[in-house]
């Protein structure tokens, strides 16, 4: 894959995370913690720390606490110019983390918000689209409202027209669907339709092509992932993680990316202790993006975004704001493991 030449934006919502202390039930003591996060932003500020120029375009209000929310972004070397500036509220989700017997749960609150008020017509994409190099969004941008999936194609199709190559993230979000989509699939299928690399897995592929895939968890995300190649002409790759949740703080992942002619895959590695879930497939992502860009070969690009999530596996919040010599030295770990 070609680097691309000028800054990734990424566009999506970016929210407030309010989570309950691990090891309570919601307000069993009078505190939350709050975290900046959002799955394009998370990429965004990914990117950023392995040293890619880096944007991103959403929607976040005005005053006080939008104000916030952008120099979070900005202290990590996110460029925050293209943002629209509303009135409205924030988008926020909140997090209560599991316990044995108990699993995570995420409660959205992002009906109404500015980003998902914001027309698709209000985006100004000449300007924000100019000099930009790569387009990352996600589906959990569609999955808020016909203006938020209006948007996504209206930006993914500019995109391809203008030359640059577009990313997505299939985040399923089926809670945010339920509210006004009982089809998601002929939502997704014409944006995905613009993508060069597709961040899925079997049952994205499920959803999207309408048939089941079996077998062997190797060979059925390869089967998946020849499926979404031979229907989505212009993807050139497709990335995935599988995920076996041996404890409430340890799981084994492994990772692949897929293209037409061959496929690359990480070994199955246990992930202890699991700190914080949220936001290891956007760190996933942004890994593969890097690993790629440099040319690498497929299994080590696929090495690299496992080794960027796992490092995200072991922080609190949204971000993983890694630097490159960081990722390197987990890179150099897992090669060590594997030989």
């Amino acid at each position: 894959m070609i680097a691309p030449q000028g800054p990734i934006a990424c566009f999506g919502e970016i929210v407030m995370r309010v989570s309950v202390p691990h090891g309570e039930l919601p307000l069993q003591s009078a505190r939350f913690d709050a975290h900046v996060g959002g799955a394009e932003a998370n990429v965004a500020v990914a990117l950023a720390a392995l040293g890619h120029d880096t944007a991103m375009i959403s929607a976040v209000p005005e005053g006080s606490i939008g104000d916030g929310v952008l120099g979070e972004l900005r202290r990590h070397g996110v460029d925050v110019a293209p943002v629209l500036r509303p009135a409205g509220r924030m988008g926020l989700y909140y997090y209560l983390p599991g316990g044995p017997m108990r699993p995570a749960e995420v409660v959205y609150d992002r009906a109404g918000s500015a980003f998902a008020e914001t027309r698709a017509g209000d985006w100004n994409w000449d300007h924000s689209f100019d000099g930009v190099g790569w387009l990352h969004v996600s589906g959990v941008t569609p999955a808020l409202g016909p203006n938020s999936a209006e948007a996504v194609l209206d930006a993914v199709t500019r995109a391809r027209a203008a030359g640059i190559g577009v990313s997505f993230d299939g985040n399923w979000r089926g809670r945010l669907w339920d509210r006004w989509q009982p089809n998601p699939a002929a939502v997704l299928k014409p944006i995905v339709a613009q993508a060069t690399l597709l961040f899925g897995n079997h049952r994205d592929a499920a959803l999207l092509l309408g048939r089941e895939f079996s077998g062997e968890a190797e060979d059925r995300r390869r089967e998946a992932a020849l499926a979404l190649l031979d229907h989505f002409p212009s993807l050139e790759y497709v990335a995935s993680t599988a995920r076996e949740i041996v404890g409430p703080d340890m799981h084994r992942i492994t990772a692949r990316i897929d293209t037409r002619d061959e496929g690359g895959a990480s070994d199955p590695t246990v992930v202890a202790p699991v700190i914080d879930r949220v936001g290891t497939g956007d760190a996933f992502a942004a890994g593969v993006l890097d690993g790629l860009w440099q040319g690498r070969a497929l299994a080590d690009a696929a090495k690299r975004g496992f080794g960027l999530s796992v490092l995200k596996h072991g922080i609190h919040g949204d971000f993983a704001p890694f630097s490159r010599a960081m990722l390197d030295r987990v890179s150099d770990v897992a090669q060590d493991i594997a030989r």
